[in-house]
């Protein structure tokens, strides 16, 4: 099954080379020999890799992010569809990888795409190892260099990303035939490579060029909203590393180890805007997930779990905690009053519909006034377990969902990296090695920002999006509460029992900023992060076993395939920061 998978793969990203369309009567490869025998033919295939990799997490609902949105209390939602409601209850069951499992499309589907996307990219090259195999006047290094800049970016992404879903990945190596499957190997090992790719891309990259056609990257290989440059390109790698380096943590104790020095360093490299890409629904990249979770029916829910922590003095959020788990919810949706900007603002549920309905930002590229909407009465989605029953939705990328930035529905630019996530990368370093006055800072970003000053009287941030317009940090220590007496943000649960809230301190101020900020704008945002910060729900797996297939290929039967998570289990989150 996976050699037969990667050999497609070696092909499958060049949709105008119909390369999966080829009928490859000789199991040794000579269809991939022949499409990498030209210099051009080669730089094609690999030009598509990036939407191969693109559209193995954004175009396609058979993945594991609907399981990873509703592990993580980012999404809720009882439907069988794609594992979902399978692993909805708590405690947590496990990711199951047995044999003919219900789920095992969405959960190997990631592990095959980034093996192929990382074969392709390292037959490539592996060509462009000889130095007669250019794509320009020998002796002229801007193209190649361009090219082989790309290769290791893909690499880095696609071992990367699957690193941070599985418990092991198949790793191509360069000395390895183009059928060889890839030597498995723990995430962190995996992990290790990916960082190399990174900087293999970074130093191909700003090799003095010599000839033309090097950088920018053409815009078929990353449709961004901006060119690519040689600087830019190298800011967007060093983005991906920094979010890499962190989130490949499982615990809070690998967090703690991670290198933080260098995750700060990263970020403060990065980008400096948020990274948009140029969506279109004919030729991609799609956004499938996005389009469910903006459905606004039982696809998309919002659980108080962490929702509840924007809460303000009108102890809605210490109420439904204060309840068993069982009693949350019960047969309506959680209401809230939030001094967060963020949320609708109104005492009672009419005045935050008044105050704010997706509606008002259904234009192109219209600037939503909240992150999130109160949702229209008679709408509410009351279906499997109360406590994952809410007013909210989240709209912040309504606009995109209705009309584009043109128009027309799903096509335009798209947010995919937010610049607040590299800042909450830097802040939670800054924190970890005890530069709180700096971290507060960045934090206060958002935190006390509150964009479109057209509707609301506050100073607006960077990327004239909304902000909280809550009070800013001024004590600097990881100890003292949040400002904003009754009305802090965030509150979170505290022990022994985990059935009162409290104010939160510096370092849950940074998690909730990253969480308001990051909803939905890029794949399992928040699982990465709330895994390593020790917040999940117990029971929950802590990523997928490679899948059973790949096992079964490798002579592994029985025991020998495994799966993740459920209460005690393998890779299984205990129960942690807020007694879940």
């Amino acid at each position: 099954m996976l050699r037969s998978l990667i050999r497609c793969g070696a092909l499958a990203g060049v949709v105008v080379l119909g390369a999966c369309d080829l009928i490859v009567q000789n199991p040794n490869s000579p269809e991939t020999a022949r499409v990498l025998a030209r210099p051009l033919d080669a730089e094609v295939l690999l030009g598509a890799q990036y939407l191969r990799w693109h559209g193995a997490l954004y175009g396609t609902l058979s993945n594991v992010w609907g399981m990873a949105a509703v592990q993580s209390f980012e999404d809720f939602s009882s439907l069988a569809n794609n594992g979902m409601g399978a692993r909805l209850s708590i405690p947590r069951p496990s990711n199951d990888n047995a044999i003919g499992n219900g789920f095992a499309t969405e959960q190997r589907s990631v592990f095959y795409t980034m093996a192929e996307v990382d074969r392709t990219s390292t037959n490539i090259l592996n060509k462009f190892a000889d130095p007669t195999f250019t794509l320009g006047v020998p002796g002229q290094n801007a193209r190649d260099n361009r090219a082989e800049a790309f290769a290791h970016f893909m690499r880095a992404l696609s071992v990367g990303y699957a690193a941070l879903f599985y418990d092991s990945v198949a790793v191509v190596r360069a000395d390895m035939g183009p059928q060889d499957p890839g030597l498995l190997v723990g995430y962190q090992e995996a992990m290790d490579s990916a960082l190399v790719d990174f900087q293999n891309a970074i130093d191909h990259a700003t090799v003095p060029p010599i000839g033309a056609d090097g950088f920018p990257i053409p815009s078929g290989w990353i449709p961004s909203a901006t060119a690519l440059s040689a600087t830019e390109f190298v800011k967007l790698v060093r983005s991906y590393r920094a979010k890499f380096r962190a989130s490949v943590a499982r615990t809070p104790a690998e967090r703690a180890a991670v290198n933080w020095a260098a995750v700060i360093a990263d970020a403060q490299a990065g980008i400096t805007a948020d990274f948009q890409l140029v969506t279109n629904t004919t030729n991609g990249p799609f956004n499938s997930w996005l389009s469910q979770f903006y459905s606004f029916s039982t696809w998309h829910q919002m659980s108080p779990f962490v929702l509840g922590m924007a809460d303000g003095s009108d102890g809605a959020y210490a109420a439904w905690i204060a309840q068993s788990v069982n009693d949350r919810g019960g047969s309506g949706g959680f209401f809230m009053v939030s001094p967060d900007r963020r949320f609708p603002q109104g005492a009672t549920r009419p005045l935050q519909q008044a105050d704010f309905d997706k509606t008002a930002c259904g234009g192109a590229a219209q600037i939503c006034k909240h992150y999130f909407t109160n949702r229209a009465s008679g709408s509410d989605q009351l279906a499997g377990a109360g406590w994952g029953f809410s007013n909210y939705d989240h709209v912040r990328f309504w606009s995109w969902r209705n009309s584009g930035d043109a128009g027309s529905a799903r096509n335009g630019k798209l947010t995919y990296f937010t610049k607040a996530e590299l800042d909450m990368l830097q802040a939670e370093g800054l924190i970890r090695t005890g530069s709180y006055a700096a971290a507060a800072a960045l934090i206060n970003l958002t935190r006390t920002a509150c964009g479109i000053p057209a509707v609301q009287p506050c100073t607006a941030n960077a990327n004239g999006q909304p902000g909280g317009n809550l009070p800013a940090i001024t004590v600097f220590d990881n100890t003292s509460p949040v400002p904003g007496g009754a009305d802090c943000v965030p509150k979170i649960p505290v022990g022994p029992n985990y059935n009162t809230v409290a104010c939160g301190n510096l370092f849950e101020a940074m998690k909730y900023e990253k969480r308001i900020e990051t909803a939905y704008s890029n794949f399992a945002a928040w699982f990465l992060d709330m895994r390593g910060w020790g917040d999940l729900s117990e029971g929950t797996g802590l990523d997928w076993a490679a899948p059973y297939e790949d096992l079964a290929a490798r002579g592994r039967t029985g025991t020998a395939i495994y799966s993740t998570g459920g209460v005690g289990g393998y890779h299984s989150a205990a129960k942690g920061t807020y007694g879940w």
